[in-house]
């Protein structure tokens, strides 16, 4: 029996204990920083209150010194601006490492010397990977390409619009059939053939017979002189 009673005291005075400890507690800092409404109820600014408009309660938690409030704006606005300016490097770094390298640059365009290239005759040159013909023609041959009826063309184009000048003519060496490589100065039209699958080209390089469907592509170029070619 004397044991229950003091095991009974006991555990009231640590509950007497413990509601003191309450009692005695602090309360938290953001307690103690709020204002004081009229009612005399502290608020937690950083709540809203059951029935509080929002201009009441931007009104209640805006901070008394309006120089401080332009400090916040300038720090934010600082904040998006050094954001922004990051972003931006970082796409413009992003899209610069997509570029070409400067090794593969310097083989996008290839530069030909033709002065020693003579009527009737043609050379080749290695272009990005793929053959290029260069082909001096005759006015034999520019007349024969000249009269062909751009409507009987499996692939319409007239000579003027596959050349720059007349007597010269650059393609690809690259058959559309299959990818072969056609010989120069053979066929039936004196232009090019493929011994693979039998197409004919005539002398502005243009399918006239054969599996090919299209002409060979006339590569991107430009005369620097009389002499000189940049390809590309």
């Amino acid at each position: 029996m004397l044991s229950l009673c003091a095991r009974l005291a006991s555990r009231q005075t640590f509950a007497s204990a413990a509601v003191r400890q309450l009692r005695t507690t602090p309360a938290p800092l953001g307690m103690l920083t709020t204002s004081m409404p009229a009612s005399g109820v502290v608020t937690d600014p950083a709540k809203f209150v059951d029935g509080e408009s929002l201009v009441a309660h931007q009104a209640r938690v805006r901070h008394e010194d309006p120089g401080y409030r332009t400090y916040n704006y300038a720090v934010m606005g600082g904040a998006k601006f050094i954001g922004a300016s990051a972003g931006r490097l970082a796409v413009v770094k992003f899209l610069a490492a997509m570029n070409p390298a400067a090794d593969v640059m310097a083989l996008a365009n290839l530069e030909v010397d033709i002065g020693n290239l003579t009527p009737g005759n043609a050379i080749c040159v290695k272009w990005r990977g793929k053959p290029v013909f260069i082909r001096s023609r005759t006015p034999e041959e520019i007349e024969q390409a000249q009269a062909v009826d751009v409507k009987e063309l499996r692939d319409p184009e007239s000579d003027a619009d596959r050349v720059q000048k007349e007597e010269t003519l650059v393609v690809l060496g690259v058959c559309t059939h299959l990818g072969c490589v056609p010989i120069n100065g053979a066929g039936d039209f004196n232009g090019w053939f493929c011994p693979c699958h039998g197409s004919h080209y005539d002398t502005a390089g243009r399918i006239r017979k054969g599996p090919a469907p299209l002409n060979l592509e006339v590569p991107p170029y430009a005369f620097l002189s009389d002499d000189k070619i940049v390809v590309g």
